[in-house]
């Protein structure tokens, strides 16, 4: 198993001027015009076998490996060793932001053919972008057998940007399914870049407690089946969902965000900051250059937090009942 390492951005960098930004981190840009136009158009873009087989088996050996509490990490026990693997994975819907305790999810963040794509395709709205990009968060979803998926909404709600660039890149683990719970997308919800309204919905049976967005026809909706090893890109402010699961086993996928690496991130505010200067500095810089790098970055806790749903409530239930 990979043993603990401290997050590579705990040494805060001396502060230079802008036009020392940092190292270049130069990526293969290995998107293709068609891909990008494809983005643009749709803001969702599906790329097969990106990742090898070899490297989805290492993703699977770690996630199992934070599932059974391998890494320091207050928020996850270390689980008995008389539970199997699969139930140890059966009781987690979505671990938030694991490359904070695992090097090998920091691997995957910064994997050179997901930023090959990113560095073509995040900006490419912005007439100037020179194809910097960053991470702010990843997402390790199992979901398991009847665990409920997410109701209608666009990321960028929850991690803002300030030229729309925000971009999830979805690495599915499984083959992604309808009976799997895989994602279903409104395409070309994103071009307009409005924000739509959200309320609490009234289907706990098939979404999880996350509010759901509203006030748009969802007649366009598509699913978006994979197979394992490919890469689904998607904007920020594209509108998606995910169903149950009504399959017998769990469908894993690791999701990253990221957003242009010249883009300010208001996505939490600091004692007395002001909304338009807030930048969260809990990023990796994956290509180009980092053009805040003389600001220094916050150190990321050694902690991870987890997503509920009703079936983990149930499950959790059944056990004090028991």
């Amino acid at each position: 198993m990979s043993p603990p390492l401290p997050h590579p951005l705990s040494v805060r960098p001396m502060k230079s001027d802008i036009t020392e930004a940092g190292h270049r981190i130069e990526v293969r840009k290995i998107a293709s015009d068609e891909h990008v136009q494809s983005y643009l158009k749709d803001g969702y873009l599906v790329v097969p076998d990106l990742i090898s087989m070899k490297e989805i088996d290492e993703l699977r050996q770690d996630a199992l490996f934070i599932a059974r509490g391998g890494y320091p990490c207050e928020s996850l026990n270390s689980a008995p060793e008389v539970l199997s693997d699969d139930e140890v994975l059966q009781n987690i819907l979505c671990i938030h932001q694991p490359h904070y305790v695992s090097r090998v999810m920091q691997k995957y963040v910064r994997h050179p053919k997901i930023c090959g794509v990113l560095s073509k395709i995040t900006g490419a709205h912005l007439p100037d972008w020179d194809g910097s990009v960053k991470c702010m968060q990843s997402m390790l979803f199992v979901k398991p057998a009847n665990f409920q998926g997410q109701a209608w909404h666009q990321d960028e709600i929850y991690i803002p940007t300030r030229d729309r660039s925000l971009i999830g890149a979805w690495i599915a683990m499984d083959d992604a399914t309808v009976e799997n719970g895989c994602l279903w997308v409104l395409p070309s919800s994103h071009r307009r870049g409005y924000l739509y309204p959200q309320h609490l919905h009234d289907n706990p049976e098939e979404f999880d407690y996350g509010e759901e967005s509203y006030g748009f026809d969802t007649a366009r909706e598509i699913p978006v089946e994979v197979k394992v090893g490919t890469l689904v890109f998607f904007n920020g402010y594209l509108l998606h969902r995910s169903r149950k699961n009504i399959w017998n086993t769990y469908r894993r996928v690791l999701v990253n965000h990221y957003c242009n690496a010249w883009s300010l991130l208001p996505w939490r505010l600091k004692e007395g900051e002001r909304p338009a200067h807030a930048d969260d500095r809990r990023i990796i810089p994956v290509a180009g250059v980092d053009p805040y790098a003389w600001k220094g970055y916050d150190q990321s806790t050694q902690n991870v937090s987890l997503r509920m749903c009703k079936a983990i409530e149930e499950k959790r239930a059944i056990e004090v009942e028991g």
